[in-house]
């Protein structure tokens, strides 16, 4: 009896210290700061006349638009491109795509509503208002700061 339970105690401390092995140490905070200084050096860098927003989000207007407003809540037709701060392109959308802004990313959310139907915006986004520590997919790694230049075409 003793032997079985040194061993499924010894197979415990293993499994544990494996599970301990994989986690990743992501700090939100030190992320955080991080994102902000590559933002602000970035901005910097290429003269961008770029706004902070009190979410941690920097956008530029480049048209305001002239049609409807948005809302976080609206469903929006746009045009857009998305970039990694080295310009690594990883999508764009040359015809309009439709989808509501509450099943986005929060840059997205946040930025898009700060212009009109017929606007331009600029999104650089902490990886806090994008996917975090998450990889979505192939070509945006875990903790990506990125780069969207938005064309609002239409809103409901």
């Amino acid at each position: 009896m003793k032997l079985k339970t040194r061993l499924l105690l010894m197979l415990v401390m293993i499994a544990t210290v494996i599970g301990s092995c994989s986690k990743d140490n992501y700090n939100a905070e030190e992320q955080a700061a991080k994102d902000e200084a590559l933002i602000v050096e970035f901005i910097a860098k290429n003269n961008i006349p770029a706004v902070r927003h009190s979410s941690g989000l920097y956008y530029q207007i480049i048209t305001p638009g002239e049609g409807a407003s948005v809302t976080a809540a609206s469903t929006v037709g746009v045009v857009y491109t998305g970039k990694l701060l080295d310009g690594t392109q990883f999508d764009q959308a040359t015809s309009t795509v439709r989808f509501p802004l509450t099943g986005v990313i929060p840059a997205w959310t946040i930025g898009v509503p700060l212009i009109k139907v017929g606007g331009r915006i600029r999104l650089i986004s902490p990886s806090t208002l994008a996917y975090g520590n998450q990889s979505p997919g192939a070509g945006i790694p875990k903790n990506a700061v990125l780069d969207f230049t938005i064309d609002l075409h239409n809103a409901q």
